[in-house]
């Protein structure tokens, strides 16, 4: 299983853009207190829609808490300051939990921890004077790319709600 994990995030929106991609992929969702927000906020809900109820998202007090309760969990972390990026390592695995931390808005993982875990380190790439991208558009990058390399186990690969055909029933021919 993939595991997100949000160590403090500020902004709701992407929180709930990310609640929202968890439950496509079916993920869990571990937030790392403080938050900058409550999850009963209005625009957390509104940009997690009400896949909210259908992801298991775990709180913790702090990153001391995160670490207790999931003792050497198969753990790696997103930041500019790696050298290695985020496809060179093996998901493919879908017998494995994966964990995968996301730092805050403002000021990312702390660089101690990044320091403790340098080999587990991963990076998108970008343009040289590009600070970061998006926190909601990082996860999906990265989380959808473990996806790719277990084949994308468990998901659909073709319509399924308006059915696999749709685009070539009658009523769309020309």
């Amino acid at each position: 299983m993939i595991n997100i994990v949000l160590y403090q995030p500020e902004i709701p929106q992407n929180t709930g853009n990310i609640i929202r991609t968890a439950m496509a992929i079916g993920a869990r969702v571990h937030l790392i207190k403080p938050l900058g927000f409550s999850l009963d906020e209005k625009s957390l809900l509104r940009a997690s829609m009400d896949y909210i109820n259908d992801v298991d998202i775990i709180e913790y007090n702090n990153i001391d808490d995160f670490y207790l309760k999931n003792p050497n969990c198969n753990i790696f972390y997103v930041t500019r300051y790696s050298s290695s990026c985020y496809t060179d390592f093996d998901f493919s695995d879908v017998t494995k939990d994966y964990f995968v931390m996301f730092g805050r808005e403002s000021t990312g993982i702390p660089h101690q921890i990044l320091k403790n875990n340098l080999d587990r380190t991963m990076r998108i790439p970008m343009k040289i004077n590009a600070r970061s991208l998006n926190l909601s558009n990082s996860v999906a990058i990265v989380v959808y790319e473990m996806k790719r390399q277990q084949d994308f186990y468990s998901l659909a690969t073709f319509e399924t709600i308006k059915g696999e055909d749709f685009l070539i029933k009658e009523e769309f021919k020309k």
